[in-house]
């Protein structure tokens, strides 16, 4: 039994366009919480209100949201001021790493490489943006995961679509250079002097369309665990991610997405704070690749909860 971590609530759901893989995120790690003996119990941030998780008196929470709400600081803020302790990055660095405009702003001054871009507030800036980071290029909504908002510009006369396209779901869109590549992505766990990356996965997916449906929804897309590259471009890969993760103080767990270009150089491309944890997931997998299962990462994961703001004791 695992008694010592007392009432724990598992947040899912919420308000995000995220909402349908927080679900199946939620609900894979309560079931796997409760088998382990946890006395977890679900809680819809998207139809419950902040009073009622207060009357809940949980003593910690697994945070299985993503995007808007869930993975930008907002509930981990409210957690703090509760004094619930909760899994994955703080206020700020969750606030950090779901900003992909202030993501690549951190990561540039911490002189890691990510690729050239140009945040938009407009439409009459697409001419200089193009000018600046060329053709292809990426248009994303900087304030979306699970790869919603992202629209590829070909040609120049697919730009004013794209852009159109991702401002549906942000306020600005981030124009970045398009890097041609090999798609990796890097699990990461821990805080400080006990981060460690997990084996790189490899994503091969279907005409290179790594998609929202392509990501949950078929069996398609091919996940190469560990990725076929050489050891010392491994480990550059691993501390390269290692690097992004703590620029932006992240701790818990996390996943950094990069691109390898075809000379073996790695591009970070974002980071997220609160990953999902579905049957497809990618975090899951990576840890079944050293031998943990995925109720003892959610075991670890939940561990590892503690409030940030002020608790310098629990460091």
């Amino acid at each position: 039994m695992s008694s010592q971590f007392g009432k724990v609530g598992v947040l899912y759901g919420g308000r995000s366009a995220e909402r349908e893989v927080s679900i199946m995120s939620g609900t894979g790690v309560s079931e796997a919480l409760r088998s382990q003996g946890v006395d977890a119990h679900l809680f819809d941030t998207g139809k419950r209100t902040i009073a009622e998780l207060a009357a809940e008196k949980f003593d910690r929470v697994f945070i299985a949201l993503h995007g808007r709400y869930g993975e930008d600081g907002t509930i981990q803020g409210a957690l703090e001021l509760l004094g619930i302790p909760y899994t994955g990055s703080g206020p700020m660095a969750s606030s950090l790493a779901m900003d992909k405009v202030m993501t690549k702003r951190v990561w540039l001054e911490a002189g890691l490489p990510t690729p050239r871009y140009v945040a938009l507030t407009g439409e009459g800036e697409l001419d200089s943006a193009i000018a600046k980071i060329g053709l292809p290029a990426i248009m994303k909504a900087p304030h979306e995961g699970s790869t919603l908002g992202i629209v590829k510009a070909e040609k120049i006369e697919d730009v004013l679509p794209a852009y159109r396209e991702s401002a549906k779901f942000d306020d600005v869109v981030l124009a970045e250079q398009f890097i041609t590549g090999r798609e990796l992505t890097i699990a990461i766990l821990g805080a400080r002097e006990t981060t460690r990356a997990l084996p790189i996965i490899e994503i091969v997916a279907p005409e290179g369309k790594y998609d929202y449906q392509n990501k949950y929804f078929t069996d398609d897309t091919r996940y190469l665990c560990p990725a076929p590259v050489s050891d010392e471009i491994a480990e550059q890969v691993a501390a390269i991610a290692v690097r992004a993760y703590r620029a932006l103080d992240c701790e818990g767990w996390g996943r950094a997405d990069v691109i390898l270009d075809a000379c073996g150089n790695p591009w970070l491309l974002e980071m997220n704070t609160s990953p999902g944890m579905t049957g497809h997931s990618l975090v899951p997998m990576a840890a079944k690749a050293i031998g943990m299962s995925y109720a003892d990462l959610c075991m670890h994961i939940l561990a590892d909860a503690r409030c940030k703001v002020g608790h310098l004791q629990s460091k």
